[in-house]
């Protein structure tokens, strides 16, 4: 198993908590950005910032002609006003970091800290400091800025308050769900709350696609692949004695494989059509794709596993108890190049009923010393498959360097490289 020193995890928590109460929304993370190049100038780890915005992207170095292990954390907080009554709660009105960012972004932070002190890495390695994953974009744009360029395998992780600190969760397959969502615009005819037969009433149309969405999934799809399409909002009606024209329907839909996805857009566009020509009215479906489903591959998957073990206690490496349908847009690196995504024990006892994206989020800060722990072992680990593996990927190219700044090695710093 993999210690953590004391200044290290010391480090961690110091950052996790200077983020959490400086939090900033998806895509203006400029004060959060600063931190990090912070700690990576006191490291002398090279880095390149304002990379799609507000991203870093940091480097070590490894042998010529073997891929980069990448390492990513996601750095947005999101519109919540935070009730934790912690300490060092937000300071920023109605922005909170309730997923556990802070934290992704303070261990692999932990985890550059350690890999700099190795000697001599399998592969180099990169750490991606990623914005706007709360908007499903973030990952599509640091990818357009070349993240994975030279890039043989990629890892990242998710703090999970199901599971106990000092467990990691590593399973094979299907992780997350994909993350679209779909809108139907009715367009009936309004008329006199007294004379509804002169009427194409929105809401009753609207209604009956409700009741008609909730058949998809429990009578098309097999309940061994799990599936969601929930109706979030539906909005109709100006009066209470007109009955409405126009009324708008819009939900999530969310799948762990392509093909359940793909039946799922095809029927709410059906419903649509048969419910709108039923009772005459006009019924436009639109269909807004957002992350794909996040699938684990079998070698990746086995090497995160390895890893786990080589970074916490014995029966401490788990497998996912039940179907995550969280979207994650890790998913896209994944479409790119081979990977693995697991969740990291953050049980804080007593708040077991304070989900992700609640405003009394919190989870243990101990869980930081298993996740840096487990991003230096996994990249170690990887680093090895892919030396190993160096010949087959392409060498007419020599690596992309994302890093661009090298700053001096502080002389106050005894962990300096």
């Amino acid at each position: 198993m993999n210690r953590i020193d004391s200044a290290v995890m010391e480090r961690m928590v110091a950052i996790r908590r200077d983020l959490h109460q400086n939090p900033e929304l998806s895509w203006q993370e400029y004060r959060t950005a600063g931190r990090i190049c912070e700690q990576l100038d006191e490291l002398g780890v090279a880095y390149r910032r304002d990379v799609a915005k507000t991203g870093v992207v940091a480097e070590l170095p490894g042998p010529a002609g073997v891929p980069f292990v990448a390492l990513r954390a996601d750095t947005d907080a999101l519109p919540i006003f935070e009730a934790t009554g912690l300490p060092f709660a937000s300071e920023v009105e109605g922005v909170m970091h309730a997923c556990g960012h802070d934290g992704h972004t303070s261990m692999l932070l932990g985890a550059v800290e350690l890999l700099s002190r190795e000697s001599c890495l399998p592969a180099p390695v990169r750490f991606i400091f990623q914005p706007a994953e709360e908007t499903g974009h973030g990952a599509l744009a640091m990818i357009q800025e070349g993240v994975l360029d030279q890039v043989g395998m990629i890892f990242g992780g998710h703090l999970d308050r199901h599971y106990p600190t000092g467990s990691l969760v590593v399973s094979e397959g299907a992780v997350n769900a994909s993350s679209d969502q779909f809108r139907m615009v009715i367009t009936g005819q309004g008329a006199h709350a007294a004379r509804p037969h002169e009427s194409i009433d929105a809401v009753v149309v609207g209604s009956l696609l409700v009741m008609a969405i909730q058949t998809i999934v429990s009578r098309e799809v097999n309940p061994a692949h799990p599936s969601v399409v929930s109706v979030g909002r539906f909005v109709a009606g100006t009066a209470a004695n007109v009955i409405a024209g126009q009324a708008v329907l819009e939900g999530s839909i969310r799948a762990q494989e392509e093909t359940v996805r793909r039946h799922l857009h095809q029927a709410l566009r059906r419903i649509g059509e048969s419910i709108g020509q039923l009772h005459g009215a006009k019924i436009a479906v639109d269909v807004e794709l957002g992350t794909p489903p996040l699938l684990n591959p079998p070698l990746a998957t086995r090497i995160a596993r390895e890893a786990a073990g080589d970074a916490v206690e014995a029966g401490n490496v788990r497998q996912l108890e039940v179907a995550n349908m969280g979207g994650e847009d890790f998913s896209y690196y994944m479409q790119h190049v081979p990977g693995c995504y697991i969740r990291i024990g953050s049980q804080v006892p007593g708040k077991e009923g304070f989900p992700a994206h609640s405003s009394r989020f919190d989870f243990d800060e101990d869980a930081l010393a298993a996740g840096a722990a487990y991003y230096r072992a996994v990249a170690l680990r990887a680093g090895r498959e892919l030396a190993a593996r160096s010949a087959d990927f392409p060498s007419s190219l020599p690596p992309r360097r994302v890093a661009e700044v090298v700053p001096e090695p502080s002389s106050d710093s005894p962990d300096a490289v």
